[in-house]
């Protein structure tokens, strides 16, 4: 039985979550610009979640960092607004249920920092993720939301937190 934590992102997890999401992003052709995969907090995810209302999560099986996802408020919405940010998962961490688990970490973050909606941005590629998204609640919207810079993404989800009983 493999041994699994979730936990709070650290320094020394910086190049062990930038590797994950440079590794993971262009498997689903999303390495290009206007993808997540360019932005400047990729190499110091830990200094770019140490913000207020913030918390990234990463996930170690047998003490290998397989993924994470985290929580921001989303850039150029509104005060009640985070967004879901950077949840990516190596091969190895897939089909484990532990996209579940930190999503969990993730939107149980989201509603102690008060947020009332949670926002995310995807591809069209990222079928499991998506299935993941609306098996928790989360609603497809017609467009996107805030100011990410990510142009290239394509398809949009939010959940209410409190409808969810998260907030």
């Amino acid at each position: 039985m493999s041994q699994v934590i979730i936990r709070p992102i650290t320094p020394k997890d910086n190049e062990a979550v930038a590797s994950v999401i440079r590794t993971v992003m262009p498997e689903f052709g999303a390495g290009g610009a206007g993808f997540a995969i360019h932005d400047n907090e990729v190499d110091d995810m830990a200094a770019a979640y140490s913000q207020p209302r913030t918390a990234y999560f990463v996930c170690e099986v047998d003490g290998v960092v397989v993924g994470g996802g985290g929580i921001a408020p989303l850039a150029g919405g509104g005060e009640n607004i985070c967004e879901l940010k950077k949840m990516y998962f190596l091969p190895s961490g897939r089909g484990l249920g532990l996209g579940q688990r930190v999503l969990e970490a993730c939107l149980l973050a989201a509603g102690r920092s008060n947020f009332r909606y949670c926002y995310l941005e995807t591809f069209n590629t990222m079928k499991s993720a998506m299935k993941l998204y609306e098996r928790n609640g989360f609603i497809k919207i017609p467009g996107p939301l805030g100011n990410t810079g990510h142009f290239a993404c394509d398809t949009f989800y939010q959940l209410d937190l409190k409808a969810a009983k998260i907030a």
